[in-house]
């Protein structure tokens, strides 16, 4: 039943996220990576983890103290509320050591032509002036609307990607290596 919950949330909200699982976990491959993510159905997690098998760096799921709920309709209506009033949600999990990483990809589904309110929490909460940030979105149908220049406008002193991911759902492992690879992470 909740997948085909999130099927729908997907595809009529443009993709919310849920941020479920408590993972904080690390490679040596890429140490001054991060990939922090918002996930509400689990399709920007999906991404988040296939991005992490393949670059290495520090997996962080951004997670807030009040949870949404697990109905879509109330989902859909605190989510389009908490945007219009430009509200931040209180984080729950914390990056330890920010300064240590040079490039963050940063992941939230499509909310309202948006990016998550928990998206806005993490880049209102650490300094990422003149670090690298890589926006990968996930939508259910909406594209990308104005998630990466919202996102953009809100990462003061960041150099953004002018190379974002932009998924509809989920992606194939293959298209996201050739995304990987167009902007360098990964070598022919």
């Amino acid at each position: 039943m909740k997948k085909l919950l999130c099927g729908l949330l997907a595809g009529t909200l443009l993709p919310f996220g849920a941020a479920q699982a408590d993972e904080t976990v690390g490679s040596n491959q890429n140490p001054n990576v991060l990939i922090a993510y918002y996930s509400w159905s689990g399709n920007t997690k999906e991404i988040a983890e296939d991005i992490h098998k393949a670059v290495g760096g520090t997996l962080f799921e951004i997670q807030t103290v009040q949870s949404y709920p697990e109905e879509y309709r109330a989902t859909t209506e605190q989510a389009k509320k908490e945007i219009n009033d430009h509200f931040k949600p209180e984080l729950k999990t914390k990056v330890e050591n920010m300064a240590q990483y040079d490039t963050v990809f940063i992941g939230s589904p499509n909310w309202w032509g948006t990016i998550a309110p928990a998206v806005s929490s993490f880049l209102a909460e650490y300094d990422l002036n003149g670090k690298t940030v890589i926006p990968f979105i996930t939508h259910g149908g909406g594209g990308e609307q104005n998630t990466v220049k919202d996102l953009t406008a809100q990462c003061t002193g960041c150099n953004v990607s002018s190379h974002p991911w932009v998924s509809y759902k989920t992606m194939t492992l293959g298209r996201m290596n050739g995304w990987l690879k167009e902007i360098g992470f990964i070598k022919e």
